[in-house]
């Protein structure tokens, strides 16, 4: 019997979608039939550009109205990487289309509207998942193992991570991710989503006890409304005395690691999020040894990789295209997994109580 076929429609134009379009096309399971735009002419330029680098063997068709896109009869599934202020609006629009649900990050202005937009999916029976990609990574079970084999890092103490790129001249002027009414959290919401998901998954979605926050610089703001984040520090404090802290910046240059300290030694991904482009995707485990001998004080570095065979860049193994492989794959079977809701629900509300404590100077805000 052949794999069913999960149909797909894109709402917006973004520059993301442009990316997820080869991604569905290298799925094997999946299919791209709408686009939708407020501007016709916008979609269907959007899909030009797209088929002729990387063609379907049918053309998507092009929606001036998202509404129309989810009335659709051959759409299943819906990726929807509109501006965080407008996504709940749609995705609840989805869910009561019948239709399934793909969601950018951040998922939501703030948690309620993310439980809201979740409750939806879950009356309706399809499948919620936000669009962090590294989650579906080879390279991540490969971490799991090595966190779980009692030497390579031994009892988890510290969780450090930064993800970070320094944004052009015009970024503040123009870019959504600087817009109050469109990105209110900012650096945070856009980037803090993975530093706040890898020290979540690290300690298997234990929630931190309580988190603090700090808003380091921030653009617009006045009287009625705060600054958006340009630059943003956080800590998370887990049972047990685990402790993680997160940097995120529009200000300073591309970085993307995580760094996992323990017992018996630490484990460092330098580009977790979007991995380098290569056949191969690692991680280096280091246990250091420092040996005295009177005089003599030595430091002895031990450090391995470890890697998995990956290609980046929109290849058929690689992770965008088991994120879109995977959720058509939940599509298709009509049995929702419930996993994906609630760590997208999970990374919200430790991302606004983050921001909840830095427009608070800073005080330590507790969870429950």
């Amino acid at each position: 019997m052949s794999e069913t076929i999960c149909r797909w429609g894109i709402l917006s134009t973004a520059d993301i979608a442009q990316r997820n379009w080869e991604a569905i096309r290298n799925t094997g399971n999946a299919t791209l039939v709408a686009v939708a735009s407020r501007d016709l002419a916008k979609a269907q330029r959007f899909i030009d550009t797209c088929q002729a680098q990387v063609p379907f063997p049918q053309a998507p068709r092009a929606f001036g109205d998202y509404d129309a896109l989810l009335a659709a009869d051959d759409v299943d599934a819906v990726y929807v990487p509109l501006p965080t202020g407008l996504r709940k609006e749609w995705v609840v629009k989805a869910a009561r289309a019948g239709k399934h649900v793909m969601c950018e990050k951040p998922c939501a202005v703030h948690g309620d509207d993310l439980a809201e937009m979740v409750a939806a999916c879950e009356e309706a029976g399809v499948q919620f998942m936000d669009g962090v990609m590294f989650m579906h990574s080879g390279r991540m079970q490969a971490v799991r193992d090595a966190l779980d084999d009692g030497h390579s890092v031994g009892e988890i103490k510290r969780i450090a991570t930064q993800f970070s790129f320094r944004a052009p001249e015009d970024f503040f002027g123009d870019n959504i991710r600087a817009d109050q009414s469109l990105e209110p959290a900012g650096c945070l919401g856009d980037l803090g989503w993975y530093t706040a998901r890898i020290a979540l998954w690290t300690m298997r979605y234990t929630m931190p006890e309580a988190v603090c926050g700090r808003l380091l610089s921030g653009v617009g703001g006045n009287g009625e409304a705060p600054a958006v984040p340009s630059e943003f520090s956080g800590e998370l404090f887990f049972p047990g005395g685990v402790t993680a802290t997160f940097y995120n910046s529009f200000l300073t240059a591309h970085q993307q690691w995580v760094n996992i300290s323990g017992t018996e030694g630490n484990l460092t991904i330098e580009d977790f999020v979007l991995p380098y482009f290569d056949s191969e995707v690692g991680f280096d485990v280091s246990n250091a040894v420092f040996e005295t001998d009177i005089c003599k004080f030595s430091m002895e570095r031990h450090k391995r990789r470890s890697a998995v065979r990956e290609y980046a860049t929109n290849h058929p193994g690689s992770q965008e295209t088991k994120l879109f492989r995977t959720f058509s794959a939940l599509a298709s079977s009509g049995e929702p997994d419930p996993h994906w809701p609630e760590i997208s629900l999970k990374t919200q509300r430790v991302l606004d109580a983050c921001l909840e404590s830095a427009r608070d100077g800073g005080r330590l805000v507790e969870l429950t």
